[in-house]
């Protein structure tokens, strides 16, 4: 089997994926997909010269692959960034042709699974995601009725979450707009953001009760004194984790802001490869391993990130703002380990998200939960129809290779 060629599509889902197709000269095609970002163009360049080293190559080889790609950009950006994303998709589309070639699905050859569905946090995100899938904060309008607001579409959000059937989720706390905020540029609190924090926070809590798990994501807002205030001003909710709370740029102060937190802290999401999830638990900054399998080098990656983990008793939760594409290849990745805890879904509001693709095993999603099948490879496929209705039309010209 050799590859024939390796196609590229950008799709609005939550921001611009970019979307992987590998065929071949047997009629198997594997499908992957990239984190998104914002310089989608910038990735699908990349992928686009990453054909030197695919194409006429057996896709069935994918370490070798991937290594070989890694091994040649060490120079060149292979520690992290976009190199590392767009590699993530392409290696996520080899897997599932090579599951495709066996007729098994991918979490066979990775020694079976340990269950049989993998649970999920609905990241709920209220009030800081617009209609485009972007990040924004909240209205800047100053008082007790902003504060309510918010509070109110909390619940909203909440609930919605509970009427789905998920029993755990999600909320973004941080307020870079918050009315007392003295300074955009410093990272510090002032005592009416905290309360704030604490407020919505016990108000979500009370909503959802406590057999839900509830975790908060401060998106790394925070310098090390108020990422300590605000988890023990915290502790009595019991919350699973509390995320990125400082800038990923300091392992130092992420392991400060864990050794004092009462909250378990959550991280890893921007970290890279093996290599950069290994330094990030060798410091004890973490106590629940967070990295994206879509942007830190794949599957195989996100298998030996979850082995690192368990060798320091530490479970394994991925961060997911995929489609039903890259959801379904961290779900095989997690059902595929002994200390998975939860799997990010990052797309309560978009009516569209399971009709991008077609899965053997129906719903993409029940009960909160992804269900896994014996289809082969991911077991899924795009629904092409449905995905040119949501090209990301300034930067895709063409979808895989074809005239719009």
């Amino acid at each position: 089997m050799k590859i024939t060629a390796i196609r590229t599509a950008i799709l609005r889902v939550v921001g611009p994926c970019v979307f992987v197709k590998i065929d071949t000269d047997e009629g198997l095609t594997g499908l992957g997909e990239c984190y998104p970002s914002a310089p989608a163009a910038a990735i699908v360049a990349l992928i686009d010269a990453m054909g030197e080293h695919l194409l006429g190559q057996d896709p069935r080889n994918v370490n070798a692959l991937h290594e070989q790609i890694r091994r040649f950009n060490l120079f060149t950006g292979a520690q992290g960034g976009h190199l590392l994303t767009a590699l993530s998709g392409v290696e996520l589309a080899l897997w599932d042709l090579l599951g495709k070639s066996l007729g098994v699905p991918c979490y066979r050859l990775w020694g079976g699974k340990f269950r049989d569905t993998v649970r999920l946090y609905a990241d709920c995100n209220a009030g800081t995601i617009d209609a485009a899938g972007q990040h924004v904060s909240g209205p800047a309008e100053a008082g007790a009725g902003r504060e309510a607001r918010l509070r109110d579409q909390a619940e909203q959000a909440a609930r919605a979450a509970l009427a789905r059937g998920f029993r755990a989720v999600k909320f973004d706390t941080d307020d870079a707009r918050h009315p007392a905020k003295h300074d955009a540029w410093n990272w510090s609190l002032t005592p009416r953001e905290i309360d704030s924090v604490v407020g919505r926070a016990e108000r979500i809590r009370q909503t959802i009760g406590d057999g839900v798990d509830f975790a908060l994501d401060i998106h790394a807002r925070y310098d090390v004194p108020s990422a300590v205030t605000v988890a023990r001003e915290l502790a009595h909710l019991k919350l699973m984790w509390l995320e990125e709370p400082v800038p990923p740029d300091s392992l130092e102060a992420l392991a400060r802001v864990r050794a004092a937190s009462p909250v378990p802290i959550c991280a890893g999401e921007n970290a890279y490869t093996r290599f950069g999830l290994h330094a990030l638990m060798q410091a004890n900054a973490v106590d629940v391993v967070m990295p994206d399998l879509a942007k830190c080098g794949g599957a195989m990656e996100g298998l030996r990130i979850a082995a690192q983990a368990e060798l320091r008793s530490l479970p394994f939760a991925p961060h997911n703002v995929c489609s039903p594409v890259g959801t379904m290849a961290m779900a095989q990745v997690c059902a595929a380990i002994p200390n998975f805890l939860v799997l990010e879904f990052h797309a309560l509001d978009l009516d569209y998200w399971e009709d991008l693709v077609t899965y053997a095993g129906g719903p993409v999603i029940v009960d909160g939960a992804v269900r896994l099948s014996e289809a082969p490879g991911w077991g899924l496929e795009l629904n092409d129809a449905v995905a040119r209705r949501h090209l990301h039309r300034r930067m895709s010209r063409d979808y895989f290779g074809e005239p719009l």
